[in-house]
């Protein structure tokens, strides 16, 4: 009996380890420590990828590079009246014909200016190249640089060469081909009286060429073209060859034979008719369409257009004096021999004209077609025979 009951002692002393180990070895894990190892995994993973994403984003701060944007705007500063009324400091823009014509035609509808203004004449040159004239009229403009502004139309391919210190300098504008009695001749005309509109200051602007030479001291120039009640463009029906002749019926109903008018290429306008000339697209298209060689345009579609929308604005007169007399398609050309007192003096005292309904006999401002070869006998006398 004695080994069964060793045997059930032994047997129940194994069955009791055995049961111990097994407790021991399957013991859950305490809830408050994994718990613990929970926050600090899921803190861990939190703070490295706070770390990745700021690490990356200051990287792509210092890696990229800071872009200067190059739109320039329009006005700089604060909006004021000076931004709208300064000139361009630059003439060589780059608008076309369309974009140039539709910002000059820009018409105030109050008539009184918010500002100081002092009205000034543009002179509008339209050459083929170089101005051979040039030192006379820098004589001519001196000392009145506040009454005046100058504008040059030149083939495109002629490269100015003026210094710094002339008057002429940086006052081309963009320009295209000219041919000789054609639309271009006009396009070119409406180029400069569009670039002269958006300098506010201008008020009367005048169309010369390079063979032109003022007559009379820039006082009496500014004195009679400011204080008239006219713009001086001819504007006459000529019932010959060379004016109701070039007339062409396709132009009816909006031009009729009646409307037709002649007159000088060379003219003097005030702002409003400028106006008038670059906003035209209406009698525009006609000209350009039927007057054509030997019908030349630029002597009948300013003088046509303006007689119909404001005749009464008109001197029916040309400031610019020239010689038809010995015929032909271009007039006459006066060279050092033919520039004598005398020569002016006949100009100044010949037909008499009106100036404001009034009879004068200072009709003519300037004078063409001058040689470039009398400039210098023309600078050694310009005082005796201009006062200046």
């Amino acid at each position: 009996m004695l080994p069964k009951v060793g045997s059930s002692s032994l047997l129940e002393e194994g069955k009791e380890s055995s049961v111990r180990t097994t407790h021991q070895s399957h013991r859950p894990f305490p809830l408050r420590l994994l718990q613990f190892v929970l926050l600090l995994l899921g803190l861990g993973i939190l703070v490295s990828f706070l770390s990745m994403y700021a690490s990356r984003h200051l990287k792509l701060q210092n890696d990229v590079p800071v872009i200067h944007s190059s739109f320039q705007p329009c006005v700089e500063g604060p909006l004021n009246i000076g931004s709208w009324i300064r000139p361009p400091a630059n003439l060589l823009h780059k608008l076309n014909d369309t974009e140039l014509f539709w910002r000059a035609s820009f018409v105030p509808k109050i008539k009184e200016y918010p500002f100081k203004r002092k009205p000034k004449i543009a002179f509008m040159f339209l050459a083929k190249g170089n101005l051979p004239l040039a030192p006379l009229w820098e004589r001519f403009f001196k000392g009145n640089e506040k009454l005046y502004s100058i504008y040059v139309h030149s083939l495109p391919s002629y490269q100015p060469d003026f210094q710094g210190s002339s008057v002429f300098y940086g006052r081309h504008i963009p320009s295209q081909a000219v041919e000789w009695g054609r639309m271009s001749m006009c396009d070119a005309e409406r180029r400069l009286l569009a670039n002269a509109l958006l300098d506010f200051s201008n008020e009367w602007f005048v169309l010369l060429s390079e063979a032109c030479i003022p007559l009379q001291s820039f006082s009496i120039v500014y004195r009679y073209i400011s204080r008239s009640r006219s713009s001086f463009m001819g504007s006459f029906d000529e019932p010959s060859p060379y004016g109701r002749g070039r007339y062409n019926h396709n132009m009816s109903p909006l031009i009729n034979l009646t409307d037709w008018r002649k007159g000088s290429q060379w003219f003097e306008v005030n702002r409003k008719l400028a106006v008038d000339v670059v906003a035209d697209t209406m009698y525009y298209t006609t000209f350009e369409q039927f007057c054509r060689p030997s019908c030349y345009v630029d002597e009948h579609y300013f003088p046509t257009m303006l007689s119909i929308k404001s005749p009464h604005l008109l001197a029916n007169r040309s400031l610019t004096w020239v010689d038809w007399s010995r015929g032909g398609a271009h007039p006459a050309t006066f060279g050092k021999a033919d520039l004598t007192a005398e020569f002016f003096k006949k100009i100044s005292e010949g037909q008499p004209c009106l100036y404001n309904n009034q009879p004068t006999s200072v009709c003519f401002l300037f004078a063409r077609k001058i040689a470039p070869s009398a400039l210098d006998h023309l600078l050694e006398n310009s005082s005796k025979f201009f006062g200046y």
